[in-house]
């Protein structure tokens, strides 16, 4: 495994380098490995296969530091954490509790996409691991449901999360992309464009038209 995750972060590295020369500066890598060890069943299930769950975020953060390692100086790297995202389906529940200290602070990215448009991704109480140099994008509007989310509610959400982060750090995202696939989620065209209007609206009103 460790020449696999070498070779595997020699590609990620060339291929990250390439994006870097046409020009890129922002990269966001999304991880289901770090979501999917906040899931009982599948902590359990890692255990079944030999694997210890309470190791496997160190390693997983090794391995993308790894590979990010020789970005430019001016290349911003996030992460998105996905529970699952097919045909409006999710894998995964559980909250950030047992990755959360590794996710934040060892895993050498500049911010973070989190999943909390549901309460199946928990409270905010492991955001209290954030350091204060990165960001971190609260995904609070489902991609998975049509139904608009209340403007008041989210605000409030925004609120309780900035108890455990300062709101210069946060801002607000869908929970994930409307498509990962093909045959995306059972939303309409109409029903993404309303859903990215309210995050827009919602950004205006907390941080400002900047």
């Amino acid at each position: 495994m460790e020449e696999f995750f070498a070779d595997l972060a020699r590609v990620f590295r060339e291929e990250i380098a390439a994006l870097a020369a046409l020009g890129c500066r922002y990269l966001q890598i999304d991880d289901v490995n770090f979501a999917y060890l906040c899931d009982p069943k599948m902590r359990e299930g890692a255990k079944k296969i030999g694997e210890d769950p309470d190791k496997l975020p160190a390693l997983y953060a090794r391995l993308i530091n790894d590979c990010i390692k020789d970005r430019p100086a001016d290349m911003a790297v996030c992460t998105h954490l996905c529970r699952g995202n097919f045909a409006s389906a999710w894998v995964a529940e559980g909250g950030y509790e047992p990755v959360a200290e590794v996710l934040f602070n060892e895993l050498n990215v500049d911010g973070y996409f989190l999943e909390y448009d549901t309460p199946r991704a928990g409270n905010f109480a492991p955001l209290r691991y954030m350091p204060k140099r990165k960001k971190l994008i609260l995904g609070l509007v489902t991609s998975k449901s049509g139904e608009l989310e209340n403007p008041d509610d989210l605000k409030r959400r925004i609120d309780e999360a900035s108890e455990w982060v300062p709101l210069e750090q946060l801002g607000i995202s869908p929970q994930c992309g409307f498509s990962s696939t093909v045959l995306g989620n059972k939303l309409t065209i109409d029903d993404q464009i309303a859903k990215l209007k309210l995050v827009v609206q919602v950004a205006r009103d907390v941080w400002g038209s900047a």
